[in-house]
């Protein structure tokens, strides 16, 4: 009678397939993203010259809406509205993600405000610059008001402007505490602002704060990486009207807190 013999096994490690099936998911997104992104620039940097220069603005934000209709494709982002999408005023929202922005866009021609790091990011901040996002400098004292001049600009030319007033993404626990500065344009033009709250799912396992959420000291090149990875990934937008009174500071709370409502 021959003795049984036992092989290790580790029990630990996912099957070869599927750790191929991932590999191959973030090659293709990967492939795919880069190239149709450095086309997209290019077709971008030689349309623009040839556009008036008071239609540049709307001809950037269509450009990018329709390279994040493209990338939310690409990327398994799929997308739920509940509420009407603004398509002009300020629409203030909480902010998780560099998604954030791919998610905003696909839905209407948007122009953005973000932190004048941004810009610097590798092919993220090419694209911003090239979508004509108002970048703010915090280490300057004045760029709150720079920047609050070119949002009226663009919001007196009929563009949706979006903000973060955040001023950071999270991991999506709560909503931080809002920064006023950037309100301004609300209580100067009396134009329409709009709520939007974000969230995210993973319908096939994964942390939302870890893997989409970017925050902390997390570095871009591995948290992309790993996002392509995801098979897909489910995004609710929610959006309400909001009635401004009071000054900046007050309409800062009230907004915090109708977002918060919103995402519970």
């Amino acid at each position: 009678m021959s003795a049984a013999i036992d092989l290790p096994v580790d029990v630990d490690s996912p099957p070869r397939p599927r750790i191929a099936a991932k590999v191959l998911l973030q090659f293709a997104r990967t492939l795919a993203f880069v190239f149709f992104s450095m086309v997209a620039l290019g077709e971008i940097l030689l349309v623009i010259p040839l556009v008036r220069k008071e239609r540049r603005l709307v001809v950037r934000a269509t450009w990018l809406h329709l390279w994040c209709r493209f990338a939310c494709r690409v990327l398994g982002i799929h997308r739920v509205i509940r509420g009407p999408m603004p398509r002009s005023g300020l629409l203030v929202c909480n902010h998780l993600s560099y998604i954030d922005i791919v998610v905003l866009s696909s839905f209407t021609p948007c122009v953005f405000v973000a932190k004048r790091d941004v810009s610097g990011w590798p092919l993220f901040g090419w694209l911003a610059r090239a979508a004509g996002t108002i970048f703010v400098d915090r280490r300057r004292r004045l760029a709150a008001r720079d920047a609050v001049e070119n949002m009226q600009k663009a919001i007196r030319n009929g563009a949706l402007v979006v903000i973060f007033p955040e001023g950071t993404s999270s991991d999506g626990v709560t909503v931080l505490p809002f920064k006023s500065a950037l309100l301004e344009p609300a209580l100067e033009l009396g134009c329409r602002v709009t709520a939007g709250a974000i969230d995210y799912s993973l319908p096939y396992g994964g942390s939302v704060g870890d893997e989409v959420c970017y925050w902390r000291d997390m570095t871009l090149a591995p948290h992309l990486l790993n996002f392509f990875a995801k098979p897909r990934v489910e995004v609710r937008l929610t959006i309400s009207q909001f009635q401004p009174r009071g000054d900046r500071k007050r309409i800062a709370c009230e907004l915090r807190d109708q977002i918060a409502k919103l995402r519970s």
